[in-house]
């Protein structure tokens, strides 16, 4: 087994969503300290942007082409990319909510690997087949003010209704998820959220490492 962290938030070891997460794999790591962990920070190492090259790449892969010149070096960079995400068996994604929905660098990086013939495959008579199965993964979702089932004026949810529709276009089972909303300082059971989404981690993190030895 192996993991692949992508990480979307930038704010170091004052990320809520980057605690959880590196709970969860200190729990993995002590369970099963053989498994190797890809650390993939979408701030601190950026992905090229999906640009004009990168597009016509795309464009010639879905037309049957091979890519050339400059589209052929964006093409080598995206699969580079894919490659980290086919090398491993899950995936575990902060996943920190930005104005409703998920960070810039997290769309780009979705936008990198979802790509034809890499993560999914289109038939005019099924539609999409996502080609990362059996891989799997889990989420860590989390806002300042939105919560499930709050009014709109506190914010609307397109952070996980969108990622978990991604998730299942390229067929990556969701295997567990982590919410720690809302994250707003005044919330007087902060501190209890707080540790009741470390002790989930800890719990996801114990039991993927688990998996991992019996294999």
């Amino acid at each position: 087994m192996s993991v692949l962290y992508v990480n979307s938030s930038p704010r170091g070891p004052r990320s809520e969503s980057g605690r959880i997460a590196e709970a969860l794999l200190a729990a993995l790591v002590d369970t099963a300290p053989s498994v190797p962990v890809d650390r993939m920070d979408l701030f601190a190492d950026p992905l090229p942007a999906f640009a004009q090259n990168a597009t016509e790449a795309k464009m010639a892969v879905i037309g049957g082409a091979a890519p050339t010149g400059a589209a052929a070096d964006a093409w080598a960079a995206i699969r580079r990319t894919a490659e980290r995400v086919t090398a491993a068996d899950t995936l575990l994604f902060t996943v920190p909510m930005w104005n409703g929905s998920i960070p810039w660098p997290l769309k780009l990086f979705i936008d990198t690997v979802t790509q034809p013939g890499l993560a999914f495959s289109f038939d005019p008579g099924i539609g999409y087949s996502g080609l990362l199965a059996p891989r799997s993964a889990i989420t860590v979702y989390t806002s300042q003010v939105y919560e499930p089932g709050a009014d709109a004026r506190f914010g609307v949810d397109h952070q996980s209704t969108y990622f978990e529709s991604w998730l299942r276009l390229v067929g990556l089972a969701h295997a567990g998820s982590i919410r720690l909303q809302t994250t707003y300082a005044g919330r007087p059971d902060l501190p209890q959220a707080r540790a009741a989404a470390l002790a989930e981690a800890r719990r996801l993190g114990t039991e993927l490492g688990r998996t991992a030895v019996a294999a």
